[in-house]
Parts: C-alpha cells; structure tokens; sequence
C-alpha cells in the first residue's frame, strides 16, 4: 500500500510557498518594525477616528496595517494589480489588515461606475479588506469633517493661511530647483483674519479659484513641495458621496496622510512619484499629533517602483482615449492592461498574485518583458485548464474506407482525459492561496474524461496536410501515416481541389485496430500526431485570437504618439470547429486548445451550448521570442 507524500500535502506546498517569498525591502521595514514593537502600542476603536477615538478602543489586534487606496476615476490596471497584492499580501503574511479606501477627494472625476469596478477587482483578486469580508470599504470622503478641522486647527496654531495670489503668481513665485521662492504678500496675516477668510471660502462666499489655504512651511525649502503646498480650494461641485454639502475640497497631499492616520496605518506603501511628498506628509503628521487631533506612533510612507511592463500603456487618460476613440471595445476588451481586461482575456487572480512575487519590490525603475506576465498564466493554467481539441481553419478529412471497416454510419466513441496530469503528484496544481483557488485545485482533481465521436469525416487543420511537405514536415502528406489524437491511425493517400487550387477535401484511409488505448493500437509506426474535430458532434465556435495591442514595446516612452504604434492584427476573429465539451463550456471556463494554447469562454459573449466565444488568453510558447 502506497502513502502520500507529506510534502505534496496541501499545507505542506503552502508552508513551502511562504518561505519561498523573496525579501525585499518593505518585508525587511516590517520585520525590524514588529521586532522593535514600533506599532505595538496602538490602540484600535473598531473604525477609523481621531486620537480621542482610538483611545477608547482596545489594543490593535492588526499587528501592521496597509492599504489600497484608489481614486475612483476609472478602471484599474495591471499596475495596480501589483499595489493590490504588495498591500494585501504584506498584511496577510505578517497578521496585519488592508484597508480598501477610495480616495475620493476631487469631486470632478469620480463616479460610482468606478467605484464598483473597484471593489469588484479586488475581490476577485482574492482578498477581503477593513478585517471582514464583509466590511465596507472607507471613504476619503467621510473625513471631509476632520480634515476641515485640521485645517482649522493649523490656521489656529499658525502653520496655515488663505492666498488670494492667483495660480499664475503662485507659480512665479514659487521659485525653482535653482531659486528659491519669494512670500506671500497674505503669508503674514493674523489667525484670526486667516480663519475667517477660510471660514467665507466654505461658506461660498468667494469664487471658484479666488484663493487657496496653504501650509505655512518654508519658501527656501530646496524641496519645492515643501514651499507652503496649497491644501484646500475652492471647486464648486456636486460629490458623488456627499453632494453639495462642500464647494471647498482638500488637495490630495493633505488629505491623504490624514486618511492613513485616521485608519491607524503602519506602513503607507505608494509608488516613487510620491517620494518627494514624504516630508510634507511627515511635517502635517508632526502638526497634527502635536495638537492633539491624531494618535501616536504617526504612519510611515515607503516607495516601490512603479510597474512598468512592455507593450502597455498604462496612463489612465491615454487607456480612456483608446476607448472613447473606439481603438478598442471598452473597458474590458481582452486587449487592454486593465484588471477587467485581464479577466476576460483569461487571466486568473493566481496568475497576477504569482507575476506580482516574481518581478518583487524594488526602489529602481525598470522594464518587465510582458511575456513574464504570459509565462505567470501559462504556469497557473498548466494543471488546471481543462484540455480539448479545436480547429481553427478546418478542412474535411475523409476516411475512405471506413464504411468498409466499421459500417456505414457508424460512428466510434472517444475518450481522452480532461486533465492528463491531474492525479500525479510532482504535476499537481500549487498549494492554493485563496478558496476560489482551492475549489479549483479541487476540480481540477476529480477532472471528468472528455468525450467525443469520429466516424467517416472529420475536421483538421488546414496546415496539417501539405501535397508538397517541406523538409521535416510530419503531418499529413500523401504516403504518411499520422494519429488522430485519441482515436485511429491513418494514411494520407491525396487530396481533392477546386478549380482555383484550393484543397477541398484530405483523403485517407483508416487503420482498424488502432484506436487509442486498445491492444496492438501502437503496432504501426506514425511520423506524428494532429488532433481533430469530429463533423458528427463538433460545433462551431467564433474563437477570437486576441495579440499585444502596440507593436513598439515602449510605446509612449519619450513623448511618443503611442497610437502609430497600434498593431492592426491585434484581433482576428475566425469561425473554429470544437469537441462538445468545448461547446458546452461555461463562461469565464479556461481550456488548453491542445496544441494551440490557452483560450476562455468568454464572460459576456459565449453561451453555453448555442453560441460558444473564446477568447486566446496566451499560446503555449512565446511567439514574441528572440
């Protein structure tokens, strides 16, 4: 009797998964900082507040805390797959919480749309936020009050004051890298007359634009974002969240280390681009504890690289231009980086959480080849897309002598596995991450056999016959013998045309007693194997071949038009023959096309049954290779 190996056990591949993850940077910040207990005495009401607040609650069971906090300004993308899984990730492995918070601040863009895509995302991601899988996640915009009261305060303590300079002045006279900035005219009115102006502002009684509030920091700071940043505006508008209860909205290098503060964040994780904010999210920090209003320890800002991967853009202005100028079909055409664009092209969430671990976290900018991306698919789909025969450009194949050997009509049952490898141990699927994954290595296991019937006439590929082989060719020709994948042997013995040339029809005759899996079925030398649809029980199928959308790998680096780099062939449609199982598939069903690649039932097109759509998510090599 044999035993399992206890290293091909589930929680012994997870175990092994987690101390396989590569250091980095951030893992390093964090493990010195539970060591040192720099968090260790936070306290946690239940919700996010101010130093009042928290000092009510309990010690934060959370032994770090991160976050994801989008604007709701459109569809996420592959860059922020990365965010997601970085935040998430960090607070699974280290017994923390992620919050989910849209940063909601510019009433101008933002839209419910959005926001649901959002949530969508990262749920199907994999992960829960704000400690629950079913909490809501937080608003920016629920903080409008606090944030207002900050304000106040620094006005009060003389850290703040209103500018009625207009934008063109205040740029002029902020300086540059070389010079240093020139005051205020208003930078030295009293308190008293800063809050009352400040007061008028959100009250309505000055015009959009007519002022701003800004901290009082230093001018000559060589660091120009510290040279009295603007904080609050004037912006008449409605808000998706709160309405018109405000027509003056805090900029976002204001509000945003407020709203980690609020929500007792450790580590506020962000991208380089923000580096040069980090002293000003520390000076407001400082202030804010000083007075009282927010709890101590003060969140930390760290930066990673951004994700830059070849043969994407990931501007959401420049994403949002290829949509409204119908360069593609929306949001969530297989084509684009973003996440929803990714789902229907057939990526899973395994996939994205593998690419995340194996490209890591670093401080320098660099370039990811997309076919690292691909490779992350290919790898997660191996063990678990069920596999299945298709024929792209089909041509008749005729038996010619199978009426004689098996009877007119008759048509021969075929059996082949959906998962060949599913029940050998080194070949079966990773340790899961999430349950939607273990409930796939659990199909994946138990993978029914997929059958299918051949008889006279079949479906095969166009380029699996050729009259005049070249060198090496070992398909169908005329004088070859070949498999048809899980049924008989056969030899090709011509072909019929029509008058301009064109093959009609591949002639051959049929071997008896070599179906697959039969006695004797491997006595007859073959130069090959071709699969194949029968016309008895195939269906048609579109089948959608999906490529990258630029053919320039950096398509608007350097100021580029990055639409003259469009490939016109980035989409073919062709009209397939597929086996039954493939036509019965479900929507969002992954397959391996064998000897094709991995394709998807498309989420909003197929229909189970009578109107099968897939869509290439990658081939089984990279065709972009060197």
């Amino acid at each position: 009797m044999s035993h399992p190996n206890p290293a091909n056990t589930p929680a012994a591949k997870a175990a092994a998964h987690e101390n396989l993850k590569p250091s980095n940077f951030l893992r390093q910040i964090i493990e010195s900082d539970l060591e040192k207990g720099t968090y260790a005495s936070r306290h946690w009401a239940g919700r996010p507040g101010d130093a009042a607040h928290h000092a009510k609650g309990e010690r934060d069971p959370a032994k770090i805390r991160t976050r994801f906090p989008p604007e709701p300004n459109g569809y996420l993308h592959v860059g922020h797959a990365k965010s997601i899984c970085i935040n998430f990730g960090l607070a699974r492995d280290y017994g923390g919480v992620c919050h989910l918070r849209f940063d909601d601040t510019n009433p101008e863009k933002e839209d419910t749309e959005y926001v649901n895509s959002i949530v969508d995302a990262v749920k199907w991601l994999g992960f829960d936020w704000n400690g629950s899988p079913t909490a809501a996640p937080y608003q920016a915009s629920d903080y409008f009050d606090f944030m207002y009261r900050a304000a106040e305060y620094l006005i009060e303590a003389g850290h703040a004051y209103v500018d009625e300079q207009t934008p063109e002045q205040m740029r002029a006279n902020r300086g540059d890298f070389g010079k240093p900035g020139v005051d205020s005219p208003f930078r030295e009115r009293t308190p008293q007359e800063n809050l009352r102006i400040f007061r008028e502002m959100r009250d309505g009684q000055h015009e959009d634009g007519a002022m701003v509030l800004r901290a009082k920091i230093d001018m000559a700071s060589p660091n120009i974002n510290m040279r009295d940043p603007a904080i609050y505006r004037i912006r008449r508008a409605t808000h998706h969240n709160t309405g018109d209860k405000w027509c003056i909205y805090p900029m976002y290098t204001f509000a945003h280390p407020i709203e980690d503060a609020l929500e007792q964040i450790t580590h506020s994780i962000c991208t380089l681009e923000f580096e040069d904010q980090r002293p000003f999210y520390d000076w407001l920090m400082e202030r804010l504890i000083e007075g009282g209003l927010l709890a101590a320890p003060a969140p930390k800002q760290y930066e990673f690289a951004r994700l830059n991967l070849t043969y994407v853009i990931t501007s959401k202005r420049k994403l949002a231009q290829l949509v409204y100028d119908h360069k593609v079909n929306g949001w969530d055409d297989p084509r684009m980086p973003t996440i929803v664009g990714l789902r229907r092209r057939g990526y899973t969430p395994a996939s994205l959480q593998m690419f995340a671990d194996r490209i890591g976290v670093t401080k320098s900018d660099s370039w990811i080849d997309y076919s690292t991306l691909e490779g992350c698919l290919r790898e997660d789909l191996e063990t678990k897309a069920h596999r299945g025969m298709a024929v792209l450009n089909p041509v008749k194949l005729i038996l010619t002598n199978w009426d004689e050997a098996f009877g007119a009509g008759h048509l021969e049952p075929c059996t082949q596995p959906a998962l060949p490898h599913a029940n050998s141990g080194s070949n079966m699927p990773s340790a899961p991450d999430t349950p939607a994954q273990a409930a796939t290595v659990s199909i994946a296991d138990s993978a029914p056999d997929r059958h299918f019937t051949i008889g006279k006439e079949v479906w095969i590929e166009r380029e699996d016959f050729e009259e005049v082989p070249p060198k090496g060719y070992k398909r169908l020709t005329p004088g070859t013998k070949v498999r048809l994948k899980g049924g008989y042997i056969v030899e090709c013995t011509g072909c019929a045309k029509d008058a301009a040339g064109t093959v009609t029809e591949v002639h051959a005759t049929v071997f008896p007693d070599t179906k697959s899996g039969t006695p004797g079925s491997s006595s007859i030398k073959t130069s090959g194997v071709i699969t194949w649809v029968g016309v008895a029980d195939g269906r048609q199928a579109e089948v959608r071949m999906y490529d990258r959308l630029f053919l320039d790998a950096q398509p608007d680096a350097g100021g580029k038009d990055f639409i003259e780099s469009l490939n016109p062939n980035s989409l073919k449609v062709v009209t397939a023959m597929v086996e039954p199982s493939l036509a019965n598939a479900l929507p969002d069903q992954k397959f391996q096309f064998e000897r094709i690649g991995y394709f998807v039932a498309d989420r909003v097109d197929h229909v189970a049954g009578s109107k099968p759509v897939f869509n290439l998510a990658v081939g089984l090599k990279d065709s972009w290779g060197k």
